[in-house]
């Protein structure tokens, strides 16, 4: 390809104030690696990487889901052995067996998926899990315990079991496990995408600090932004490492990030926009917040009138009137998860749920669909009232399709295509099975042909979660329910999934969706409840919601970037309505104001 021929990988690097003639603290020496079982004519999962980090370095690993992220880092704590080639801790083989106890304490992992590392029944006991293999002495054991779960805001919750956690809890439980051991170098494997958009701060802040006291930091991401902070950047596509440098040259290639499926950081791509569309906003900073600080006094006289009209009024597809929840009820560990929630969809209207990590927005889904029946209140799907004991639950669920949020849990089969057609076999018998399950692979798109008998164990994340979409679509339900839709996709893929989604909106399909992603919640829905500690703070049209900043902050979420530089060129005067949320909304209106022609 001709644009690889314009970086040089780099095989070494030394950073000023590394000793000479010590070991790098990784070395991977021309690294291949075939997943066990694969099909030998099948391109391996990393391929002849050669390449050296060294002590206190921090490096963003980035690449489209499949390109070989997660296998990449579980070589460098031998959970994985080369096929060819080594891999070198502090100069010690990962090969060789007495040697695994050094490279593990030196370097800790934090998993894509927190529940492969959770081991204990209780937070606390799980977070000493590690300093006590390590034969650290009960005080300094406590302490540490301490230290993490503060670090990870979750001291207040030690006493409780971790699976009666939110995902976005367990991430940060797994982290503080990780934490307590003090590595030499802590590894995140897409440790923020559970998280609310203030818990990704903090985790980033902690990983600014680790990187502050000396420790290497490899971060696994597909926010652009996140990678952006690192030092250096590893690029992985189809196994292979194609870049590796600084986060400013990577972003500066267009080229390279289109065939990887990456993109820019949204903050730079939406200021790189707008500067070209109004001549009064192309001096503007790259940075975002240095950009807030520059916009302009608006000089124009054009008041842009453009508005969102309400839709009519539509039939209700679910009403909920006063739910509680409780977890583990009438027994010692109880624990309210939901009080007093009331709201409704509407048809026509895609509505989302979003709130901090625990809010209770997953509960509330998996009541939507019948998995949890109410305890206290009332909820009807459509025109299933789910306290009647008699209701059809197998008809509600053929109504409400439901995608969780940690698909993998849930998968049944070995392969891939048998796992999409075990729901509409059950369902609707075999008449059909093969077109269906055809079908909904291409909408999320999987390759028939390639991905049918791939074993579900060797998919990356997002390929497991596009297969869990397919399994559901496949159903063809009404309600489409989805709890984090996009979690560990790479941008590529996100917007694929948008996609997916707006056609299976013109196709029939309701749309429900719980996020994380302020992206996801503004560009697919147009209804929104924001929960809180259990509790719903407001239900109303979403654009109105994101523009209170009051409310969001309540809420410890935050506002999408371009409803605050939406809000920050209407205090500076600019007339842009009071309801863009989206991207496209902003450079619409920024199009029909004077001085608004792109500079040539």
């Amino acid at each position: 390809m001709i644009w690889f021929l314009q970086y040089n990988i780099r095989v070494s690097s030394q950073p000023s104030g590394t000793e000479p003639g010590l070991p790098s603290l990784i070395q991977f020496d021309h690294v291949t690696y075939n997943h066990p079982g694969s099909d030998p004519s099948s391109p391996p999962a990393l391929n002849d990487i050669s390449i050296r980090i060294e002590p206190g370095e921090w490096v963003a690993i980035v690449g489209a889901n499949g390109s070989g992220k997660t296998t990449f880092a579980r070589h460098c704590n031998a959970l994985l052995l080369p096929t060819h080639g080594q891999v070198l801790i502090d100069g010690k083989n990962t090969l060789q067996f007495s040697n695994l106890s050094h490279v593990r304490a030196r370097i800790g992992m934090v998993f894509q998926n927190p529940e492969d590392q959770i081991v204990a029944t209780l937070i606390e006991e799980d977070t000493a899990f590690g300093p006590e293999n390590l034969m650290v002495p009960p005080a300094e054991i406590r302490e540490r315990v301490r230290s993490a779960l503060t670090t990870v805001k979750m001291d207040g919750k030690k006493d409780r079991p971790p699976h009666l956690l939110s995902a976005g809890q367990k991430q940060r439980v797994a982290l503080a496990g990780v934490l307590a051991m003090q590595p030499e170098c802590v590894i995140f494997d897409e440790s923020t995408a559970m998280l609310d958009p203030r818990g990704r701060l903090d985790v980033l802040a902690e990983i600014q600090s680790l990187h502050e006291r000396g420790i290497t930091v490899l971060f696994i991401t597909h926010f652009m932004e996140e990678a952006a902070r690192a030092d250096r950047v590893l690029v992985l596509n189809s196994g292979n490492l194609v870049f590796d440098g600084a986060p400013r040259a990577l972003f500066a290639d267009q080229a390279l990030l289109i065939d990887c499926g990456l993109e820019q950081p949204s903050t730079l791509l939406l200021l790189n926009e707008i500067r070209g569309l109004n001549s009064q906003l192309s001096h503007l900073s790259p940075d975002f917040e240095q950009a807030l600080r520059e916009i302009p006094e608006y000089k124009g006289s054009y008041i842009y009138s453009g508005r969102i009209d309400p839709p009519p009024d539509s039939e209700t597809l679910i009403a909920v009137e006063n739910l509680d929840h409780f977890y583990l009820r009438k027994t010692p560990l109880e624990q309210q998860s939901l009080y007093n929630i009331n709201l409704e969809v509407k048809s026509g209207l895609a509505h989302g749920f979003c709130g901090a990590t625990g809010s209770g927005k997953s509960t509330l889904l998996q009541h939507l669909n019948g998995l949890y029946r109410p305890q206290k209140g009332e909820v009807r799907i459509g025109d299933f009232a789910l306290s009647d004991p008699d209701v059809d639950i197998k008809q509600v669920r053929r109504f409400a399709g439901l995608v969780f949020q940690n698909p993998e849990i849930y998968f049944f089969e070995q392969y891939v295509g048998d796992e999409i057609a075990y729901g509409p076999k059950m369902l609707y018998g075999r008449d059909g099975l093969a077109k269906r399950v055809r079908d909904a692979m291409e909408l999320v798109g999987l390759d028939f042909e390639k991905f049918k008998d791939r074993v579900t164990y060797t998919l990356s994340g997002g390929e497991k979660r596009k297969v869990a979409l397919a399994s559901v679509l496949a159903l063809q339900p009404r309600l489409l329910i989805l709890d984090e839709p996009t979690a560990g996709l790479d941008p590529a893929s996100r917007r694929n999934v948008h996609g997916i989604l707006q056609h299976a909106q013109t196709r029939g399909s309701e749309l429900i969706l719980s996020s994380h992603s302020m992206g996801d919640i503004t560009e697919l829905t147009q209804n929104l409840t924001i929960l809180s500690n259990g509790r719903s703070l407001r239900t109303g049209n979403t654009a109105d919601l994101f523009n209170d900043a009051q409310l969001i902050n309540e809420a410890s979420l935050g506002q999408p970037s371009v409803v605050r530089l939406a809000v920050r060129m209407r205090e500076r005067g600019w007339p842009i309505p009071q309801r863009v949320v989206k991207a496209e909304q902003l450079f619409n209106a920024l199009q029909t104001m004077n001085g608004g022609q792109a500079h040539g």
